[in-house]
């Protein structure tokens, strides 16, 4: 499994037009089939430059899905965010191969 991690920096100018814009953007992302599932996360640490910083984090099942998310879908996307926000947003982009997973119920004392 692999997680394309979308780390993104919103002026506080604009932040509750653009929540509302990626409350719509991640089904859009989802419906290319590419992704499992998707996360949206505020970050708590403030960051020094002001603004409000938000992790998206979607979940594909194999390398083959996310290079095939870049290769059909990327573009087309991310266009209508970098067209309607400019320099408003800051974006940083990584992937994230998981290892292992694990979940508080297989914990033993």
């Amino acid at each position: 499994m692999y997680i394309y991690n979308v780390t993104l920096s919103i002026d506080k100018s604009i932040h509750k037009e653009w929540l509302e814009w990626i409350h719509n953007h991640i089904p859009e992302v989802l419906a290319t089939g590419k992704f499992t599932s998707a996360k949206l996360t505020q970050v708590l640490i403030e960051e020094e430059m002001g603004g409000v910083t938000y992790s998206v984090q979607y979940t594909a099942k194999t390398r083959e899905d996310l290079d095939n998310y870049y290769k059909e879908d990327a573009d087309r996307l991310r266009v209508v965010g970098m067209q309607k926000f400019a320099d408003k947003v800051l974006v940083f982009r990584t992937e994230l191969k998981i290892v292992s997973e694990f979940f508080s119920n297989e914990v033993k004392n």
